[in-house]
């Protein structure tokens, strides 16, 4: 009688530890998902809000949460677009519509998102509505996801 409650004990604990860590890693999983999908709505809706007015601020948002080759390739446009943004008066107002992951593991991510802006300019004063969809790359740094690389895709 003895052994069978050392062996229920023993099954039950081992069940109770078994079910313990699947609730911990299902959590874990599910803030990863939710960080990733906040960086990458807070990463495109820097990448599409963007003011003349204030231009170096925005940019430096859009740097904030950028690395490797994004990070180069916007710091080496940089000054070419603020000049251009001052020249048109350029203002782009983004709104992230929806964010999807595509693939993600512990340490990088692929994620969807569709923004829409207004943006106003010399060119058209009343402003015009644009729809992006873009592919982000973003990687996980110094317990940040970072956006290593954006495309528009579709």
């Amino acid at each position: 009688m003895t052994a069978g409650l050392v062996a229920a004990t023993v099954v039950t604990t081992a069940l109770a530890l078994w079910l313990a860590f699947g609730i911990y890693e299902t959590n874990e999983a599910d803030q990863r998902r939710q960080g990733i999908l906040a960086a990458a709505r807070q990463s495109a809706l820097n990448f599409t809000s963007l003011d003349y007015r204030h231009y170096d601020r925005d940019s430096a948002n859009v740097l904030a949460g950028a690395t490797g080759d994004f990070k180069k390739q916007f710091t080496a446009q940089t000054e070419q677009l603020t000049k251009l943004v001052a020249q048109n008066k350029s203002v782009s107002q983004g709104q992230v519509l929806e964010a999807g992951i595509v693939r993600s593991d512990e340490n990088s991510a692929r994620v969807l998102v569709v923004a829409d802006s207004k943006v106003t300019n010399t060119a058209v004063p009343g402003g015009e509505a644009r729809t992006y969809r873009l592919q982000l790359d973003l990687v996980h740094k110094d317990g940040r996801w970072l956006t290593s690389d954006v495309e528009f895709v579709g």
